[in-house]
């Protein structure tokens, strides 16, 4: 929300339309996409790197074997969960990217509302996703 409206207030997006350039295709399309694709490729490094660290926090400190780890991880493994998790990944790019940019191109005035439209997208987005989770769980699980 903030480069937008930043873009939006030195009126470089006038810039744009003046140049015959549709500014929301230029300016927020690509940042929607970027956080589709971004976002759960994020999520899979985090998933990776938290089983690697449970791995090293359990078998460093002598908690549980590697063996029992990995058998822990092969018996309770759920492939579902990855697809649940991927899914939920891509819907809350689309909703932080969206709004934020929504929030940000739409901004007018000065600086003092650069910031209060950035500090609008984040609270929107934060209630947006818990709605999102609560409807994804109650539909997906």
């Amino acid at each position: 929300a903030g480069g937008l409206g930043t873009m939006r207030i030195t009126e470089q997006v006038s810039a744009l339309e003046v140049m015959g350039i549709n500014s929301a295709s230029y300016l927020v399309l690509p940042r929607i996409v970027a956080s589709i694709l971004m976002f759960p490729l994020l999520v899979i490094l985090a998933m990776v790197l938290s089983i690697l660290g449970g791995y090293l926090a359990g078998t460093l400190t002598g908690a549980i074997s590697a063996s029992e780890y990995v058998e822990g991880i092969r018996t309770d493994f759920i492939p579902y969960n990855i697809t649940f998790a991927l899914i939920k990944s891509v819907v809350f790019a689309f909703l932080v990217s969206a709004i934020s940019a929504f929030k940000g191109y739409y901004t007018a005035g000065g600086a003092l509302e650069v910031g209060a439209a950035s500090t609008g997208a984040v609270t929107n987005s934060i209630i947006a996703i818990l709605l999102a989770d609560f409807v994804l769980a109650a539909v997906l699980l």
